[in-house]
């Protein structure tokens, strides 16, 4: 099933293109292209013609979507048709764009109901799986998925945050465990130590595992040597076009062989965006790295504000809420300074532990108070930049990022210049006005060092944490 290779070039026309299933990851995937010099486009909705001929360069095309927080049966809905629409741009390689950390479950973003919903629409003999990511710190060992935190290494099953997820909680680091509870697909894997004995580069180990099904196959990522092996495999034995449901990790493969082909450019490379007076941030996250980014940001001048969630998912009381931290943000723009509104500071935050209560007491389920907790963020940004001229903002949350750049009226993102790793400063692509060229962050909740805002102010990159 091996694809012969132009020698000198990848191929003209379009790459990759992919689904995320949420906004802050689906930046992340477009960073790694577009700083290898790919031209990327991330679209907010599914793309029409008009649409995708404002970027007649582009190499890469994603969607932006919120499958992550969704059920099996919201998925039957509605991603057949945006998978068939990226097939029908016929690229070499479609992807369903994962969490590094493969947040996922069979009630909530099932990984593998999107699997068996998009495999089909390409004709490969397997679907590659590469989740790991050494630049994220993110590590799959023999199937195993760890992550460094501060510099400590975690099994998926015992890390500080996914352990606890509040949704997503991941109680197995063995993917191939995790994903057969979500699929009677066939999981497969191909390890380290496959990657380093060449059978990857005669394309031998996927030949053992073909049958009359479409395997997924987890491919090992420790180091750059395992990354760059994991994207040969992917690009050499793409067949006519496969299906594959991978982290940013994909990205990260493919570029890093496609250097050692000479076919694209050596170093990666973003350009620096410089200081704005002020950012406008709001963040949803409860992991551990937000909390101490909002604790860092609160003693550096900036102007945060908790959102009082009782407030805001009571209906009678939640348009004073709403106006109330709006006051209080353009207050602080008025006076120079970032406003911050935030609804939790890290797992042991009330807000967290007693988000159940707090949503049995609105009257509500859990799963719709968080999505109208996003909501509410979304509108105080929405309602902030229309009352200040704020040029660039900060949205940390997976869920949180899709609230608030649905609500902004975006049609696509493009990366402008370097930040966190996974977490680019992007420029946004408008047909109105006050939106077009808005510089915009969005960061999941593992994301970013320290001073991951004032960072943001200042427009200098950050380091990975």
């Amino acid at each position: 099933m091996s694809t012969k290779e132009p020698k000198a070039a990848l191929p003209d026309g379009l790459l990759l293109a992919y689904y995320g299933d949420d906004f802050t990851g689906s930046t992340d995937a477009m960073e790694v292209m577009a700083a290898a010099g790919l031209p990327t486009a991330l679209f907010l909705q599914t793309p029409d013609a008009a649409m995708l001929q404002r970027f007649p360069e582009v190499r890469c095309i994603g969607i932006a979507g919120s499958s992550r927080g969704r059920s099996p049966e919201w998925m039957d809905t509605h991603l057949p048709d945006v998978f068939a629409r990226l097939a029908a741009l016929k690229p070499p390689l479609m992807q369903y764009k994962i969490c590094s950390t493969f947040d996922s479950s069979v009630q909530t973003g099932s990984i593998g109901r999107a699997l068996d919903l998009g495999v089909g629409h390409m004709p490969g003999a397997w679907s590659p799986m590469i989740v790991g990511a050494p630049r994220l710190k993110r590590y799959q060992i023999f199937g195993n998925l760890f992550a460094a935190v501060d510099g400590t290494g975690y099994r998926l099953d015992r890390h500080p945050t996914m352990a606890r997820h509040p949704v997503t909680p991941m109680n197995e680091s063995d993917l191939r465990r995790h994903l057969a509870t979500q699929t009677q697909r066939r999981v497969e894997l191909i390890d380290m130590l496959q990657l380093r004995d060449g059978a990857a580069r005669t394309g031998a180990c996927i030949d053992k595992l073909q049958g009359a099904d479409t395997p997924v196959v987890l491919i090992d990522v420790l180091d750059e040597e395992t990354l760059r092996e994991a994207g040969r495999l992917v690009w050499e034995q793409r067949g006519a076009g496969v299906f594959s449901a991978s982290s940013s990790g994909l990205q990260y493969a493919l570029t890093a062989y496609w250097r050692s082909r000479g076919w694209i450019v050596q170093q990666t490379s973003l350009p620096t965006a410089g200081p704005v007076p002020v950012i406008a941030a709001v963040s949803g996250s409860c992991s551990p790295v937000t909390a101490r980014q909002i604790a860092w940001a609160r003693t550096h001048g900036f102007a945060a504000e908790r959102l009082d969630l009782q407030a805001v998912l009571t209906e009678k009381t939640r348009e004073a809420e709403l106006a109330r931290m709006v006051a209080l943000a353009v207050t602080a723009v008025d006076n120079g300074r970032s406003p911050l509104i935030y609804s939790a500071e890290g797992p042991d935050d009330a807000n967290v532990t007693g988000f159940d209560a707090i949503a049995r007491e609105a009257g509500i389920s859990r799963s719709d108070a968080a999505r109208r907790v996003g909501m509410a963020l979304a509108e105080i940004m929405r309602r902030l930049l229309d009352a200040r001229p704020v040029t660039r903002v900060a949205i940390a949350g997976g869920d949180s990022s899709g609230e608030v750049a649905s609500t902004l009226d975006i049609a696509a993102l493009s990366v402008s210049a370097a930040m966190s790793p996974g977490a680019p400063l992007c420029r946004a692509w408008s047909d109105n006005p006050r939106r077009d060229g808005l510089e915009i962050v969005l960061k999941g909740g593992q994301v970013g060092g320290l001073s991951f805002f004032g960072d943001v102010l200042e427009g200098k990159p950050l380091a990975a944490n």
